[in-house]
């Protein structure tokens, strides 16, 4: 039998209730990868999310959270409507420059396009969707952004891409 530890107590030395052991739990949990599209008059914006939520089929609603520090928070925060990419296991490099902060996202290698509503809509994922924000909400230092789908293709070649344990990775059967 495995010993539990005491309430209270959190092996690997992250302090009970800190952002350091949610980051270490979340660490053990695979997430699928997404980038996040929106559009503002400064021109597109973009950033990957891992937290990315199906949330009901009727209406079809998604959620994604975003922290409101992160550069693509302005767009997000003004955008009626926004893109959504699941990754697929060979777009490890979109991903980190998506993550990357300071970076062109939208410059080559990047392949995108001006989907419906205006949305950037990336070339080559696995599914896309362009989503109609419904509302932001408050959580902490981030937004939950619960969009509903109202155009998209998931229809893309491939598996997914997962992040786990701090890095990026695919399904192994």
């Amino acid at each position: 039998m495995t010993a539990v530890p005491e309430l209270g107590s959190v092996p690997g030395g992250a302090r009970p209730g800190s952002p350091e052991l949610l980051r270490s739990v979340f660490r053990r949990h695979a997430a699928g990868v997404a980038v996040i599209t929106a559009r503002d008059a400064r021109g597109p914006a973009g950033f990957t999310a891992t937290s990315l939520v199906s949330v009901a089929a009727e209406p079809p609603l998604l959620s994604f959270g975003i922290g409101t520090g992160a550069s693509s928070w302005p767009a997000v925060e003004a955008a009626r409507y926004v893109g959504v990419h699941v990754l697929a296991e060979p777009q490890r490099e979109l991903a980190v420059t998506f993550a990357r902060s300071g970076a062109d996202r939208f410059a080559p290698p990047t392949r995108w396009r001006d989907g419906p509503e205006g949305v950037p809509v990336l070339d080559g994922v696995l599914a896309w969707a362009v989503c109609r924000v419904h509302a932001r909400v408050p959580a902490g230092d981030h937004r939950i952004v619960i969009a509903e789908v109202v155009e998209g293709d998931p229809t893309g070649p491939g598996r997914p891409l997962l992040y786990h344990r701090g890095g990026f990775t695919g399904l192994r059967d």
